[in-house]
């Protein structure tokens, strides 16, 4: 079985990467919307969570993740703590996916982790493909998010790995600024590929 990475910096077209894998029958690992799982109603994180950032427990029994948002987006020890708690969750839902899609004998399955590289996951995938598109499209899409600024966005760019290095470090790179036909047509593509080598 193949093991495919999926990244690409905020604004370039990740999720919309992600739906189009899922449609071509791709097994798909979304680290995002584990922790969404984990800070949740019932979720295994919400009590660690809350023990470590009193005040952050929402009315629902889960987690208040603009409220946590806050309190580490700007706090790197907060953030460490944060993580400390989060990363070893989604790890084990990892291998338990990846050990799911091998005994299904899938040719290929896809990590979809947003900080890939940062994160040193590349070591975990056989290939990575990480999503792409010019600079002013990327600012045109992350603007029309609710709540977004430019002092925002500026902060979670510079802890993101340029988008040129991620180019440089990928096996595969697709561009989303030339529409979705074009890029469908790429991932195509790039699964039949995979799919061939994963077969083997």
């Amino acid at each position: 079985m193949i093991v495919l990475g999926l990244t690409g910096s905020i604004g370039m077209g990740k999720s919309t990467a992600a739906a189009m894998l899922q449609r071509l029958g791709v097994p798909l690992f979304d680290a995002d919307v584990i922790v969404h799982r984990l800070l949740a109603p019932t979720g295994a994180a919400v009590s660690a969570v809350s023990a470590a950032f009193p005040g952050v427990a929402a009315e629902d029994g889960g987690i208040d993740r603009a409220l946590l948002g806050q309190r580490v987006f700007t706090d790197p020890a907060a953030l460490r703590r944060l993580e400390a708690i989060l990363h070893p969750m989604v790890a084990t839902e990892e291998r338990r996916f990846l050990a799911r899609s091998r005994a299904r004998r899938v040719p290929l399955a896809v990590l979809d982790i947003p900080l890939l590289f940062e994160t040193g996951a590349e070591r975990r995938c056989d290939y990575v493909l990480v999503v792409s598109a010019p600079a002013l499209v990327q600012r045109q899409r992350v603007m029309r998010r609710p709540g977004m600024t430019e002092i925002r966005l500026n902060a979670i760019l510079r802890k993101q790995m340029p988008d040129y290095r991620k180019r440089q470090c990928s096996d595969f790179v697709v561009s989303t600024g030339l529409g979705r036909n074009v890029t469908l047509r790429r991932l195509k593509s790039i699964v039949r590929l995979l799919r061939k080598r994963g077969r083997r």
